[in-house]
């Protein structure tokens, strides 16, 4: 992948939608190339009217994946509206399904950065997408234990409204100044301390053994 992607995992009702829309919104206007991936799961429900059952949760990751695939080759920013990685997170917690585990973690690595939204939104109905408020924080915990088993590295998004869409943004900024700040460091001289007694290889120990500085 050639674009910046950045995927957004998070328990249900933590703002994951509305906080990829808004930042599309933000990059959108700073005239960055970036779009919103969907998210699969969701428009399987719409147009099944219900949720998927065992044997549909893995043709849903992989249309996510193909989804983030897709869009990476055509922009400079990518807001993944959850990865495989959560599909894999409810098989687990639904139907005691760890399968979808090992597809669904590499798939994830090819993220650049990975935004975990926190449980501080209030939980909201959402029709066949929300279970309820109790299956939050057993969620969240099976996500950061899949990704701090797996080091794969990731940023807590917190705050409300447009403090929420800032932290993002800030973690987003940082990625995509990398190339420049490698440039600054490269082209920056560096500082450096020489000894008066640098002519005498053993000057260093020998000021040690005798006390003097």
């Amino acid at each position: 992948m050639s674009s910046h992607v950045i995927a957004l995992v998070g328990a249900e009702s933590t703002g994951k939608t509305t906080l990829a829309r808004e930042v599309v919104r933000v990059l959108s206007g700073r005239g960055v190339d970036a779009v919103m991936v969907p998210e699969a799961l969701r428009d399987f429900c719409v147009q099944h009217d219900r949720t998927p059952l065992q044997h549909e949760q893995a043709a849903i990751a992989t249309e996510q994946t193909l989804r983030i695939h897709q869009a990476a080759q055509g922009h400079s920013v990518v807001l993944a509206d959850t990865t495989a990685l959560m599909t894999a997170i409810y098989s687990d917690f639904i139907f005691e399904d760890r399968s979808l585990y090992d597809i669904a973690l590499r798939d994830h690595a090819q993220a650049d950065l990975t935004l975990l939204t926190s449980l501080d939104l209030a939980w909201t109905a959402d029709g066949l997408q929300r279970d309820g408020p109790h299956v939050r924080e057993p969620v969240d915990q099976l996500i950061r234990q899949a990704l701090q088993h797996h080091q794969l590295p990731y940023n807590v998004v917190a705050g409300r409204g447009v403090a929420r869409v800032q932290h993002a943004l800030s973690a987003i900024e940082h990625l995509m100044d990398a190339p420049q700040r490698q440039l600054r460091a490269a082209s920056s001289p560096r500082w450096r301390w020489y000894c008066d007694h640098c002519d005498d290889g053993e000057c260093e120990q020998h000021g040690l053994g005798d006390g003097r500085a």
